[in-house]
């Protein structure tokens, strides 16, 4: 596995364990995707470039630093990335916001766009896609597709748990893009779930089945 990170701060790990159980309720499943990305967005940004800027405190002049370089733009995978965005935005509510549809074709489990509505400046930002499953790997190959296609030459994906497998496609079709994510898992069952992974992440936050 190339450009993959995985995070094993222990406050995410705390977190991704109770996301795990089976007996988290839809409020405390939805409050703790939240935090986990959050918690994940500083070791995303961590290569953020800086510049020096002088800021006048009350007291005298101060040499400090402010961030510089590409505006930040994050891309949720509609249904579950949604439930990541707010996280992201507590760091940096600047950011833009596009959405990407992708659905997976129940007998080919290959992926299907159905909605893309992103940012007019998309091709001038550095792009963090949002999904909290990286399993088959197909919807965020796709989604990285569609934004090369916009012209985006800076991309992250930023996932929760990914299977092994998912990671290889990502890294075999994309190499150039850096996955995050707060776990691994060895293998996906016949419906391209991950075990053991949390079920299905999209009916787990919005109680749906």
């Amino acid at each position: 596995m190339k450009n993959v990170f995985v995070l094993d701060h222990p406050l995410i790990q705390h977190k991704v364990s109770l996301l795990r159980d089976k007996n988290t309720i839809t409020k405390e499943f939805r409050e703790l995707v939240e935090e986990v990305a959050m918690l994940m967005g500083y070791e995303v940004t961590r290569k953020m470039p800086l510049k020096e800027v002088e800021i006048e405190t009350p007291v005298g002049i101060a040499k400090t630093k402010v961030i510089s370089g590409k505006k930040m733009g994050f891309v949720p995978i509609l249904r579950a990335g949604l439930g990541m965005v707010d996280g992201m935005l507590k760091l940096l509510p600047m950011a833009k916001v596009g959405h990407i549809g992708v659905y997976r074709d129940p007998e080919t489990l290959k992926p299907v766009e159905y909605y893309c509505k992103l940012p007019l400046d998309v091709s001038e930002r550095e792009i963090v896609i949002l999904d909290p499953m990286l399993a088959t790997g197909g919807s965020a190959s796709a989604a990285i597709s569609f934004l090369k296609e916009k012209g985006v030459t800076s991309i992250k994906l930023v996932c929760i748990i990914a299977a092994r497998y998912g990671i290889e496609v990502v890294n075999r079709e994309h190499p150039d893009v850096e996955i995050y994510c707060a776990a691994v898992d060895e293998k996906l069952n016949e419906h391209a779930y991950i075990v053991p992974g949390l079920g299905d992440a999209g009916d787990r936050l919005f109680g749906t089945k």
